[in-house]
């Protein structure tokens, strides 16, 4: 399993994510941010446990974020 760790309140809305993998991320119409797909939100921190073969594409993801906020750890 992977981890995704995403810092929200962090988000600029830039897309980049999204622009990556559409089917893990969407931007919110409310404020511009972008949301983590069955992300589970504590202290502002949003988590989601995925598999692995997620793990190539999660890597580009991270490497897209312009304010380096999304993080990815194997458990």
């Amino acid at each position: 399993m992977v981890q995704i760790i995403f810092h929200r309140a962090k988000c600029i809305g830039c897309n980049g994510c999204v622009e990556v993998d559409p089917n893990r991320w969407r931007v919110s119409k409310k404020d511009g941010r972008c949301n983590l797909v069955e992300g589970k939100e504590k202290k502002g921190i949003y988590r989601a446990l995925v598999h692995e073969d997620e793990y190539s594409r999660l890597e580009q993801v991270v490497a897209n974020c312009p304010v380096k906020i999304i993080q990815i750890e194997s458990v």
